[in-house]
Formats: structure tokens, C-alpha cells, sequence
């Protein structure tokens, strides 16, 4: 079986690199002390669905282009309504936190590890400007950090990838797609990146009849599968 030749390692960022749940929290936290748990965690499905409402209607052409700060200062204004706090600056400060993400543990040291062997590419549906905070808050270091911004899309269109095909000037059999959703990977396979699912417990799982190239635990294990030289198709589906 043939090996995996890669040619730069493409990351989504949200989920897969940062805990993007974990950063809202914190903004929703901060918005309001006195919210319990199950409170925090309303609030942050009310922002969670509205971006992933608002993102599918750009997608499917049922609203114009706009940015991911645009959509996160809109899931703000409807979380700070409904905590009932009527303060624009606080609001304010809540659409910030969608910035403010905390890496995962093995994301800055994996990111590294890989690197010294392939060009990496950050590949987000965050705007241009959110993702220069995305990266420095996080400390992610990028030989590109490509945003879907520019392509006037969001993932899963399949321009977002193209992105990284063009900028990359290699073809797409040539790039490993690494995401923690598997509806990520889809659409890059769809267009003939390759991919590897890493995971993550905000990530999208598998199912069964998906075949991905390759399957992780996290970025190290990414690693050591990438320094073997893993045959293509031979990694391990999770349950």
C-alpha cells in the first residue's frame, strides 16, 4: 500500500486546535457571575445555534457574506439579552471572548513537532482579524493562516478549501486536512485532500462508513503516525 506523501498539513482551527466552548464560557462567565452551570450552558447553545444557523443560511444563499465577527457580535447581543444584561460594552466584551479560545493541551507542542517536518497551513471559518487573535491568544505558529474570509464562504463550501490548494501550489492529493470534525474532513475529501481525524470532546465523530487516511488521539499521536510514514488508509477508525 502506497505511503502518504504530504505535502503541507492543513489544521482547522476551532475545535480542533482551541476549545472554542471553553473561551465562550468564560465571556458568558464574566458577562454575568451569578449564572449557575446549566445557565452557562443555555447560553452558550443559544450562541452556538445561532452561529451555526446563520453560517448555514450564508451557505445556502438565504443571506449575504459576512464575517465571523459579525455573526459572534450577533450571538452576543442575543446572549446578553437573555441573561438580561443591557449593556453594550459587555456585549461587547462577550463577542471578544469567541476570540479569547484556550488551546488544547498538546496543540502548541504538536503544532511544533510537526512542523519541523511539513509546512503548516491554518485553515479557519474566523475572519481574517479573528484569527490573528485566535492565533496570538492561543500562541498556534502557522508557516500560512489562511481565513475562509477570503473565499466569502464558510466550511463546508468547498472554496474555503481551495484556499489552501492554491496558496499551497501543490495539488490536492498532496494535503492532509486535520480537523476534529468529520464533516470537515468530508468536504476536503470530497475535493481530494487528504485526511486525518483527530479527537477532540467538541469535535464532530466519525461514523462508520466514513474512511479517513488517518485516525488520532491527539497531535503528538498525529506525529508519531506522520514520522512512521503511515500508509495511506491504514489508520484506526475510533468507536
Amino acid at each position: 500500500m502506497s505511503q502518504l506523501e504530504i505535502g503541507a498539513v492543513v489544521f482547522d482551527v476551532l475545535g480542533t486546535l482551541v476549545d472554542e466552548p471553553a473561551g465562550i464560557r468564560n465571556g458568558i462567565r464574566a458577562l454575568e457571575p451569578s449564572l449557575d452551570d446549566p445557565s452557562v450552558e443555555q447560553l452558550l447553545s443559544l450562541w452556538q445555534e445561532h452561529i451555526e444557523r446563520e453560517q448555514r443560511r450564508i451557505l445556502d444563499g438565504g443571506r449575504p457574506y459576512v464575517t465571523s465577527d459579525a455573526l459572534d457580535r450577533e450571538a452576543a447581543r442575543l446572549v446578553a439579552d437573555a441573561a438580561g444584561v443591557d449593556d453594550p460594552a459587555a456585549a461587547a466584551a462577550l463577542a471578544r471572548s469567541g476570540q479569547q479560545l484556550p488551546p488544547w493541551p498538546d496543540t502548541v507542542t504538536g503544532l511544533a513537532r510537526i512542523a519541523e517536518r511539513h509546512p503548516l497551513i491554518g485553515l479557519s471559518n474566523a475572519s481574517r482579524a479573528a484569527l490573528l487573535e485566535v492565533n496570538a491568544h492561543a500562541g498556534l505558529r502557522w508557516h500560512q493562516a489562511l481565513s475562509a474570509e477570503d473565499a466569502r464562504t464558510y466550511k463546508p463550501d468547498p472554496g474555503v478549501y481551495q484556499l489552501a490548494v492554491t496558496v499551497s501550489g501543490r495539488p490536492p492529493e498532496r494535503l492532509l486536512m486535520v480537523a476534529a470534525h468529520a464533516w470537515d474532513l468530508r468536504a476536503a475529501q470530497a475535493l481530494g485532500l487528504r485526511t486525518a481525524y483527530i479527537a477532540r470532546p467538541v469535535g464532530d465523530p466519525p461514523t462508520a462508513t466514513d474512511q479517513f487516511d488517518l485516525y488520532a488521539d491527539d497531535l503528538d499521536d498525529l506525529a508519531g503516525q506522520l514520522d512512521k510514514g503511515v500508509p495511506a488508509r491504514l489508520g484506526r477508525p475510533r468507536p
